[in-house]
């Protein structure tokens, strides 16, 4: 019984370290956009009215309770009238795990002469029930006044819902019928429960560096738990300061787009508790922005990058998150060789020490030591708290990735060759990374001794349930080509015609299926779309991450198959997106020199994979598409990176480079950065400048067999 009683203690203890960091649900904090809130709609009837921009509640940038704006709900309520708006929930990739709540909280502010009686009536719900009920709001503010901001605090009892997680809208409609126009601001709404601790916490601004437009500040790292918010003042004179912005606790840092260049700027914190209470502030730092060459700007914008590898890593692991802010445990394998390759750039580049690196990669290696394994294969996605699989895509999702394994095992043999010629500490380094790479059994995954396909997934208790075969043209070919180059457990070189580039039935069918043509059904192209010759790739080529994320390490510059060399290839994929971005067909806002490159991305409903052909073109401006494409279209590349800093910096500009994407056509964009996306943006740029992870990954010996083993195949 003892046994027993330490083992179900031992696993609580598990699962408390393993539990992901609770969010708070949060319909508004601030707009990322100006003019606009893209999560809202406002409507009205009859003699009523409330100001829309579009359909859509406008943004107030001027008065705010958190910098820095609020939602401005100006309306007029008449009798034989009727209005409503509506908050919708923007749903966030992996936060999906949220602290208790037993209060609606939000801050209002009202400008005009309005009785009590005359604020709107509210609703929670899901936007699927025809049905509201309905409360009204002046019942729960206690010391009403007009010119000052007041908290409304409603028990979430009264709304009668049975899960606040399937809340997914906020209604306010028309409560009164007086025909005057009255303006409310409204700020911070969100479900919480009251809470009261103090912050303990003192900030300490530890820099300031300034560039061509913005000014990065950086503190002290926040481990209170009392905190909520880290809140940002800017002053131009050392004097008067003025909020700027909130940062949440996991980032440490917080960048400042002035668009303003040769001007000093001061800035000071403060820590904000769960009740917006705000005590002492930090010191002050400052910088000045400045003018910047094109090498300097490529240095910024490869460092901004490299940090969502090196600061916003997990914490126990070392490795890549999926995304930036989502699961704050959960590790993406294929995102950590990315991560990886971006930290030897990173190195290179002095970003950090040869020592830091060092540090960092014996933290790596001895979580993935450790980690679970299936076959040598690891999961897509991994708790990097006890190591254990995340299936984050379902229950099916619990075994091996043999595509994320294939990224993940691109870094760690670049980073192995890397350090084999270094010290007896580097060299260890490379030696476990062997021992990792020599363990995965590509063989395994063709299923069977008859198949001439790998297989994407492996369950350990519903084994090929997914039945994935992996057919390129896409991102799988580094898969087939690592599982030839594996010296102990590959496969033969033959399946890389066969099963990669196969032109059977089955493989012209897959190809048609998801490019919905036949151009590229044979793997083999040859047509010419928008003046480009294409010889390889389905449709007129697909995103544009089928020609960064298998080329990361293995240099297209060197290899050449039966069908063409990818290099030109790529090239030739790049400049049908960039072209076809130019000619614009369905006339969204923003295309142009400056903004091309569709690709997988965040999208505004969820993760889409963008290509230049009409119907998976949905107005998404990817900045990793035409930036990780800078070895292919060097001036192209440079001309969408100056447009999308110099243009669109102020919300597409953040502490970790660009954000994932944006649309200009719906005055939106991504909040959080990806892992996946970050990563092609450090490495391709550093292969455009000195070929590093190109040079080092091709210079492994394994590698080299392969390429002579495919080059000898014909199909």
């Amino acid at each position: 019984m003892k046994q027993v009683i330490l083992i179900l203690l031992q696993l609580a203890s598990i699962r408390a370290v393993a539990q992901e960091p609770l969010y708070d649900r949060i319909f508004f904090a601030n707009s990322p956009m100006e003019n606009s809130y893209y999560y809202s709609e406002a409507s009205y009837s009859g003699n009523s009215w409330i100001k829309n921009v579009s359909k859509r509640l406008p943004v107030n940038d001027s008065v705010y309770f958190t910098p820095g704006n609020s939602l401005e709900m100006d309306y007029v309520s008449s009798l034989n009238g009727q209005w409503q708006a509506k908050l919708f929930y923007r749903p966030v990739r992996g936060q999906d795990f949220f602290g208790k709540a037993t209060h609606l909280f939000m801050r209002l502010f009202v400008s005009s002469q309005t009785d009590t009686k005359q604020l709107p009536a509210i609703a929670i719900g899901n936007k699927r029930d025809e049905n509201h009920h309905f409360i009204t709001l002046h019942q729960h503010i206690s010391d009403y006044k007009r010119g000052k901001w007041l908290t409304a605090k409603v028990p979430l009892r009264i709304f009668q819902i049975k899960d606040i997680n399937d809340v997914d809208v906020i209604l306010f409609r028309q409560q009164s019928n007086d025909g005057r126009e009255h303006i409310m601001l409204i700020d911070q709404i969100e479900f919480l429960a009251e809470e009261n601790a103090p912050v303990r916490s003192k900030p300490i601004l530890t820099s300031a560096k300034g560039y061509e437009r913005h000014i990065d500040i950086t503190w002290q790292p926040i481990e209170d738990s009392a905190v909520k918010y880290i809140k940002i003042y800017r002053s131009s004179d050392g004097k008067d300061f003025d909020p700027v912005g909130i940062q949440s606790t996991g980032i440490s840092r917080y960048t400042d787009y002035t668009n303003t260049t040769q001007k000093k700027y001061y800035y000071k914190i403060s820590l904000l508790d769960k009740n917006y209470h705000e005590p002492a502030a930090s010191n002050v730092v400052s910088a000045s922005t400045r003018t910047m060459s094109d090498e300097e700007l490529l240095d910024m914008v490869q460092e901004a990058h490299f940090r969502y590898y090196w600061e916003g890593a997990e914490k126990n692991s070392g490795l890549a998150l999926e995304n930036v802010h989502g699961r704050r445990n959960m590790i993406a394998t294929g995102a950590s060789g990315f991560g990886i390759m971006a930290l030897l750039a990173g190195a290179e580049r002095k970003f950090i020490t040869r020592a830091a690196l060092t540090a960092r990669f014996e933290k790596i290696m001895s979580f993935l030591e450790k980690a679970d394994k299936f076959h040598g294969a690891f999961p897509h996605f991994l708790n990097g708290t006890t190591g254990k699989v995340e299936p984050f895509f379902g229950p099916r999702d619990n075994g091996a990735d043999l595509v994320e394994t294939s990224f993940l095992a691109q870094g760690l043999l670049t980073a192995k060759q890397y350090f084999s010629s270094a010290n007896n500490k580097e060299k260890n380094i490379a030696d476990r990374i062997d021992r990792i790479w020599k363990n995965i059994e590509w063989d395994w995954f063709r299923k069977d001794d008859s198949s001439k396909f790998l297989y994407w997934h492996w369950s350990p208790n519903q084994q090929w349930v997914i039945n994935h075969k992996l057919i390129g043209w896409n991102e799988t070919l580094i898969t087939y080509f690592l599982a030839i180059s594996s010296p102990d457990r590959g496969i033969p070189a033959s399946f890389y015609y066969t099963g990669w580039a196969s032109q059977s039935q089955e493989a012209q069918e897959y190809r048609s299926g998801w490019g919905q043509t036949k151009d590229g059904s044979l793997y083999t192209n040859g047509n010419t779309y928008y003046g480009v010759p294409l010889k390889v790739g389905v449709s007129n080529g697909g995103p544009l991450f089928f020609v960064h994320y298998s080329f990361l390490g293995l240099d297209p510059r060197k290899f050449t198959d039966a069908y063409c060399n990818y290099f030109s290839n790529n090239r030739n994929i790049a400049l049908i997106n960039y072209r076809y971005c130019i000619e614009n067909p369905k006339k969204h806002k923003g295309y142009g020199p400056g903004a091309w490159g569709l690709t997988a991305s965040d999208g505004i409903l969820n993760y889409q994979a963008d290509e230049p052909v009409a119907r998976q073109d949905h107005g998404k401006i990817t900045p990793t598409g035409a930036l990780a494409s800078f070895p292919y279209t060097p001036g192209k590349s440079m001309t969408a990176l100056k447009n999308y800093y110099r243009n669109y910096g102020k919300f597409a500009w953040g502490p970790y480079g660009f954000y994932d994407a944006f649309n200009v056509d719906e005055n939106w964009h991504s909040e959080i950065f990806m892992g996946l996306n970050q990563g092609p943006i450090v490495v391709m740029i550093e292969n455009y400048r000195s070929g590093l992870l190109w040079r080092l990954f091709m210079s492994n010996p394994d590698v080299q067999q392969a390429l002579r083993k495919i080059g000898s195949e014909q199909p």
